[in-house]
């Protein structure tokens, strides 16, 4: 209850000068017992270690004592940014940026501020600065390691869809290359340029 980050089982088993497996075996018939006796609190293992939690039943009375009404949420710019660090970590600023199609900047180093998001090194052909989540980060999201993100594929768009929007764009480009490169000529037919749509 005291500290302020999980507690991996062998700095406990470290403390109490017990084998690491009796420490684990307990730890987790303690969160059971939390869990059958409907206890207010709950110890999970999340991020590598040990922690209590306010039982998600309870979050609500929580919120109003902690919180009073006031909650800092994310914005969805920051929950872009922080889903795209979470996927392709370690990565650089302009490479978000690249992903989202706006200049990230500024929430990366909200993100940093709020503990989400560290330094991860630099890339060594641009010297850029490398991001990656934090354990603060899979704490809050209640995930024991990254691998327990969810899969994106659910999410992306058929394979068809973007070919076609590709497609799309692509004829759309050609199409302003060759009015563009018209009106160079000077032969005044650009507006004839490009596919019929």
């Amino acid at each position: 209850m005291v500290a302020d980050e999980p507690v991996a089982e062998e700095r406990l088993a470290g403390v109490l000068e017990r084998p690491r497996a009796e420490m684990a075996a307990a730890l987790r018939e303690l969160s059971a017992e939390y869990t059958a006796q409907g206890r207010g609190f709950d110890l999970r293992l999340v991020a590598g270690g040990w922690r209590f939690y306010s039982r998600d039943t309870c979050s609500a009375a929580v919120d109003r004592f902690l919180l009073d009404g006031q909650q800092a949420r994310l914005t969805q710019a920051a929950l872009e940014t922080l889903a795209v660090v979470a996927y392709r970590q370690p990565v650089s600023r302009s490479r978000v940026s690249a992903v989202r199609g706006v200049n990230c900047d500024g929430v990366v180093r909200t993100l940093v501020q709020r503990g989400l998001v560290e330094e991860a090194g630099s890339e060594p052909e641009t010297g850029a600065i490398l991001y990656r989540t934090t354990n603060y980060f899979l704490e809050r999201m209640g995930l024991r390691g990254l691998d327990e993100l969810p899969e994106l594929a659910p999410f992306l768009p058929e394979v068809d869809d973007v070919e076609a929007e590709s497609l799309e764009g692509t004829m759309i480009a050609e199409a302003v290359a060759a009015a563009a490169a018209q009106a160079a000529d000077g032969s005044g037919e650009a507006g004839r340029a490009g596919p019929d749509r």
